[in-house]
């Protein structure tokens, strides 16, 4: 009696459970805004409205949903004897790479003015995929912001360009959003079976299925062929 061992191939794909992904190209969006320097630990730094502002990598976490929620800061560069002020923008990206939600706040002062939290949802409360969406809710973001530093008497040139340069890190980093496809299924495993010798036999093939032969019908018998009687043709009328 012959032994056979029978053998697996396993193929090891990402744990990705077969759903798309959405992330940040931090590349990207570092070039957009002049590169990532390592002077100042991973941030860019970019003159903007007659001010200088550094703005660093952004801090990025999963939701729940499948989607990301995405911090950034921002600096208004203020000089050598001048404090800096600080700013955060953050937004809440959809599993399919719609912008759900953003909120900002400044420090000035020691004065922190926060906006308030704009959501990106239609009456069915989806997120808005379309960049109609994400214009306005840059838009609503920058004139919330803008008339509480108003309110506030802020008149510095820096300090006023504040909402601005948030809304050109908003407009960068909803560039730098990606859409990540799940891999494809992997194939499934064949069975492979080894001989006593440890070569790989081929697999058997299944015998042919049998077809049952029909029985031939009775032939009538052949007997002597049956007389002909001539045709006798005679003249009408006679």
């Amino acid at each position: 009696m012959r032994l056979f061992f029978a053998v697996f191939v396993v193929v090891i794909v990402s744990s990705a459970h077969g759903l798309a992904g959405v992330e940040i190209n931090e590349e990207l969006f570092g070039r957009s805004l002049g590169g990532w320097t390592k002077r100042d630990h991973g941030a860019a730094e970019y003159p903007l409205s007659g001010a200088v502002y550094r703005t660093y990598k952004p801090e990025i976490s999963p939701t729940p949903d499948g989607g990301i929620f995405v911090s950034v800061r921002i600096d208004n560069v203020r000089g050598w004897l001048s404090t800096d002020d600080h700013a955060v923008l953050e937004i809440t990206v959809s599993p399919r790479g719609g912008i759900s939600s953003a909120q900002s706040s400044i420090a000035i002062q020691g004065k922190s003015i926060k906006s308030e939290m704009i959501l990106g949802g239609n009456e069915g409360g989806k997120a808005i995929m379309s960049p109609e969406g994400a214009v306005r809710i840059g838009t609503d973001l920058v004139a919330d912001l803008s008339a509480k530093l108003l309110r506030e008497n802020i008149v510095e040139a820096g300090r006023v360009s504040f909402p601005a340069v948030l809304r050109h890190n908003y407009n960068r980093l909803f560039q730098a959003i990606q859409v990540v496809e799940p891999p494809k299924p992997p194939m499934k495993a064949k069975p492979v079976k080894l001989g006593e010798d440890g070569e790989v036999e081929a697999p058997s093939e299944p015998p042919a299925p049998v077809v049952p032969v029909k029985p031939e019908e009775p032939k009538p018998p052949v007997g002597p062929a049956p007389e002909t009687v001539p045709l006798q043709v005679k003249p009408y009328g006679l």
